[in-house]
């Protein structure tokens, strides 16, 4: 059996993802697409424009066979440690090939994967506070493998590559060309494909929503007009603002992530800020980037802290989202391997590690959006 796992965030699902699924269907045949999707915060360190389930709905009414939600401590992560927890996850389910879009697929990802892999440890001790991580590593990567990688899905890709490189049974990599728009372009209302960006660009920003259709599946272009609200870190900004300024220096220290100092900084400026993107210019420095400091933001904002993403990791459930016919029946298959898969979140399930984790981070996301996102919910069935 060929199953073919998919990594995304439908953030939200568009034309371009459909396109990438359609792929997918090519190299599964019959066999079950199983799709790995970030839940109500993604990897850039912000809430999802739309709630998880919707977006869920959306991937198996458009082919997905069985949709998961990674765990946070996965999802709101940077590109290397997002790819490896990811990796790791399709493979406990049975993963034979990951399909993923990128600017060339022409590109051995196999092959730099493995090459990257085997970069000596000492190689990755950046200590140049001019320059951001990311761009070390890059810089690294070209400088040891002789090859320069920027775009951000091929960077994906290469993340995915060297966390596949390390799996005792690798998965085959099949990379997909990305169709129309690159990843944060501008809307471009004649195009039949937009980024995500552009597209919660225009949610948050735009009265005149008639031509989502265009872009997205219907009922999810519907539901999207209807909304009530679109999460975004402006809405989020007081919440922020107050937990920054209500906390202890001692507090923030034990935020994940918080390091060299930035919680005086943040301390010292969020009173100044008025408003998420100025706060952001605000506590920017060469040695961070910008998405760096939206992680930041967002674990303090959930208060996050170093102890809550171990046991995180050390305990680690996917919660199944929804499932199709063939899915139905994949998963009788592969809740016989003992794999830790959640249907239905409860009081006891909920008590400890990644689970314990989604449910108090969700909190917030359901007081936004006035859903319940957890208890009371179960898997769709398309």
């Amino acid at each position: 059996m060929s199953v073919v796992g998919i990594i995304a965030e439908y953030n939200p699902f568009h034309s371009g993802h459909e396109f990438l699924l359609n792929q997918a269907r090519l190299v599964a045949g019959k066999d079950p697409i199983i799709v790995l999707m970030s839940g109500n915060y993604v990897q850039r360190g912000e809430m999802a424009i739309m709630n998880k389930w919707s977006r869920a709905r959306t991937a198996l009414q458009s082919g997905a066979d069985l949709v998961f939600e990674m765990p946070f401590s996965t999802s709101v992560e940077p590109a290397d440690l997002f790819a490896l927890g990811s990796i790791e996850a399709l493979a406990k389910l049975g993963v034979k090939t990951l399909v993923f879009g990128v600017e060339d697929a022409n590109l051995n990802f196999a092959y730099l994967g493995s090459k990257i892999a085997e970069i000596p440890p000492n190689s990755m001790n950046f200590k140049d506070y001019s320059q951001t991580y990311s761009t070390q590593y890059n810089q690294m990567v070209a400088r040891e493998v002789g090859y320069e990688v920027n775009a951000p899905n091929a960077i994906l890709g290469l993340a995915y590559a060297v966390a596949n490189h390390n799996l005792d049974s690798p998965m085959q990599l099949h990379p997909i060309n990305r169709i129309g728009v690159n990843h944060d372009d501008i809307l471009q209302r004649n195009g039949v494909v937009q980024s995500a960006s552009a597209i919660r660009n225009l949610l948050l920003h735009d009265e005149d929503k008639s031509q989502l259709k265009t872009w997205l599946p219907k009922a999810e272009a519907i539901e999207l007009a209807k909304q009530k609200v679109y999460p975004n870190w402006n809405l989020m900004f007081p919440f922020l603002k107050y937990r920054i300024e209500s906390s202890s220096i001692s507090e923030l220290q034990s935020i994940y992530q918080m390091s060299e100092g930035l919680e005086y900084k943040m301390k010292a400026e969020i009173h100044l800020a008025r408003e998420f993107t100025e706060f952001l210019r605000r506590i920017k420095s060469k040695r961070y980037t910008y998405s760096r400091l939206r992680r930041l933001c967002l674990y303090t904002l959930l208060n996050v802290t170093q102890d809550d993403m171990i046991d995180s990791f050390n305990d680690e459930s996917l919660t199944l989202l929804g499932f199709s016919k063939l899915g139905r029946r994949y998963l009788k298959d592969i809740r016989k391997e003992n794999l830790n898969i959640v249907s239905k979140v409860d009081k006891r399930n909920s008590k400890n590690g990644s689970l314990k984790l989604q449910v108090r981070v969700d909190r917030l996301f359901e007081q936004i959006m006035h859903v319940d996102q957890n208890f009371g919910q179960r898997p769709i069935e398309v």
